[in-house]
């Protein structure tokens, strides 16, 4: 029987289903079948009082989303592609993007008030160990204290008064209309955002022809070069929610641009590396990269 419908899996929470909406609108433009979106729970979700890294890594956000995708119960999936694992599960296939929303981080805070104006001993709420240890360069009296769960909850624990600002992607702000918010925005090169930030990630089968043929329709070329790119360098490192690294690659003409930023296990060393790379030359490059951060820092990033 011809299948009449397609089902997408997305994690839960408001903003999760916001970029799911919007890949379901893309890809009524190339689709005549129904087109249904299934909530899915992940532990990443229902735990949220303790880091990532302590109660499995980025794959609470995917592993349940990605089950129900090799077991035929979804056939795409939608997933923040900095939520998710470096290493690609078997059977499955993540190389469709759509076009990168900002990578940008932003800082909210009571009273609107800007990074270097808030008061010493200020609590800053953050997920990030790569966040802290950046702004931590900037300024070193402040406090920084782990914040969990989605932006309108990390907003209202904000105004009760448990921190006096927290730092967030702008691409979830602008997602939920909540740009009136900032306090401040922050550019890539002050402070370099994790590999994959801003970008809408859609995986499928690596058997299903169909459906890559689906969705290469409405991919973002530019967004898989740069993706790719930032992930190579992850991968080098086997970067986890535990390793605090910035990568950021930026489009030109003939190459691409990617920054990059390693700190030890106690945020007190920092190793950069800037470099121009070939298009053509993307896995190899990138690679590289992260090969020599990895010298530099001589594993100093990891337990």
């Amino acid at each position: 029987m011809k299948k009449t419908s397609l089902t997408v899996g997305s994690r839960g929470s408001k903003l999760a289903l916001i970029y799911a909406e919007k890949v379901i609108q893309e890809l009524k433009m190339f689709c005549s079948n129904e087109i249904k979106l299934k909530k899915i729970l992940t532990v990443g979700d229902q735990k949220q009082n303790q880091r990532l890294s302590d109660i499995g890594g980025k794959g609470l956000f995917s592993s349940q989303i990605e089950s129900e995708l090799i077991n035929k119960k979804i056939d795409i999936a939608v997933h923040a592609l900095k939520d998710m694992p470096t290493v690609e599960t078997e059977k499955l296939l993540t190389n469709y993007y759509l076009k990168r929303n900002s990578p940008n981080e932003v800082l909210i805070s009571k009273n609107n008030i800007k990074f270097s104006d808030l008061e010493p001993g200020s609590v800053i709420g953050t997920s990030s160990y790569r966040r802290e240890y950046q702004l931590k360069k900037k300024r070193t009296n402040l406090k920084y204290k782990l914040i969990r769960g989605n932006v309108d909850t990390r907003i209202q624990k904000l105004e009760k008064g448990d921190y006096d600002a927290i730092l967030l992607s702008k691409a979830g702000i602008e997602a939920l209309n909540l740009e009136h918010k900032i306090s401040q925005e922050f550019s890539v090169s002050e402070l370099i955002p994790c590999a994959g930030q801003g970008i809408i990630a859609m995986q499928c089968r690596a058997e299903d022809s169909k459906i890559k043929k689906l969705l290469e329709n409405i991919n973002n070329k530019d967004t898989r070069i740069i993706a790719n790119a930032e992930r190579e360098v992850l991968k080098v490192l086997d970067g986890d929610c535990d390793t605090a690294v910035g990568v950021y690659a930026k489009l030109g003409k003939e190459k691409v641009e990617i920054t990059t930023e390693l700190f030890s296990i106690d945020g007190k060393q920092r190793y950069f590396i800037k470099e121009n790379i070939e298009k053509d030359k993307i896995k190899i490059a990138s690679r590289s990269i992260g090969e020599k951060l990895k010298i530099q820092s001589k594993g100093s990033y990891k337990n």
